[in-house]
């Protein structure tokens, strides 16, 4: 058997492109344009990259791009100062701010300081709650990528064994409900779970987010299963030449693909749908603003 590659890329493209048709509609029918306001403390260049990406995707989307680009200095009192101007603010309709932040501030005091409707990260103690109550609130990009991928490949996953490996309060807790919500039979793994290997051998879904380079095996899934691997771990690539890395995720892809049904590379599998569910996030949250339903098929 070798397993159908999942393309999260061409699928995010696909998102994208449904988020700006809908964004169209919304500037011609209603003369709203959703607005997305990102914060980047500091010089961090991996999250300078994030954020460059992230703006030039919001514009193609048709949307408005805020961006606010603080020293990594900045006191807290600054930084909850422009969050309440956001907050207040009717042409924004999403906030994030771009993790890590430099030592001196705390990523739970920013996350608290933003509107919960205006939090399209979803990881707001309020958005937490709503998603573990089944209520309607903001959720996760990763996590919901993650269920678009599994919806468009398995249909209706009501009554499948899914496994999340991690438990993270950013990927493998949301993750874990929002299966629940679909009906799946949830277990939640970790790093201490006994005989993990046997645990996945049950699971016709596993979604991999653990953290650690290409842990989960072939011999540890059911013959079919779906696997949507997280993962982004940079490894040593000597055959590229000295010092060279690649990316990996935390399946080992090439055993892993013998014994599923289909898989998500890396890279090319989840990491395109972050940004994809992050536009989505932002005109969901733009349409409750305004009092509107929200488009089917971009929320969980």
């Amino acid at each position: 058997m070798t397993a159908e590659i999942i393309d999260g890329k061409a699928f995010a493209a696909g998102v994208r492109a449904r988020v700006g048709e809908e964004v169209a509609r919304l500037k011609q029918g209603h003369g709203i344009t959703p607005g997305l306001a990102v914060i980047l403390v500091g010089e961090d260049p991996a999250s300078q990259v994030y954020v460059k990406n992230k703006g030039l995707q919001t514009v193609e989307a048709g949307m408005n791009s805020y961006e606010h680009k603080l020293p990594a200095d900045v006191s807290e009192e600054e930084l909850s100062a422009l969050i309440e101007r956001l907050n207040a603010d009717e042409a924004v309709h999403g906030i994030l701010c771009q993790f890590p932040v430099p030592d001196h501030l705390s990523e739970t005091e920013i996350v608290a300081r933003i509107d919960p409707a205006k939090d399209v990260d979803g990881l707001h103690v309020e958005n937490i709650g709503l998603l573990a109550s089944g209520q309607q609130g903001m959720v996760p990009c990763t996590p919901l990528g993650c269920l678009m991928l599994l919806r468009d490949r398995l249909g209706d996953l009501s009554g499948k064994e899914a496994l999340v490996i991690g438990r993270s309060n950013l990927m493998g807790k949301p993750m874990g409900q929002l299966l629940l919500r679909d009906s799946c039979t949830v277990t939640i793994a970790h790093s201490r779970t006994a005989d993990l290997a046997a645990v996945a051998r049950r699971a016709d879904i596993v979604v991999a987010a653990v953290g650690r380079a290409q842990m989960v095996k072939g011999d540890w899934l059911k013959p079919g299963a779906t696997v949507i691997d997280v993962g982004i771990n940079r490894i040593p690539a000597p055959e590229r030449g000295e010092g060279k890395t690649r990316l990996v995720g935390d399946c080992d892809f090439d055993s892993c693909a013998e014994v599923a049904g289909a898989i998500t590379p890396v890279p090319g599998g989840v990491g395109p749908m972050t940004i994809a569910c992050l536009l989505a996030n932002t005109l969901t949250a733009c349409c409750r603003a305004n009092g509107l339903p929200a488009p089917e098929g971009l929320t969980a």
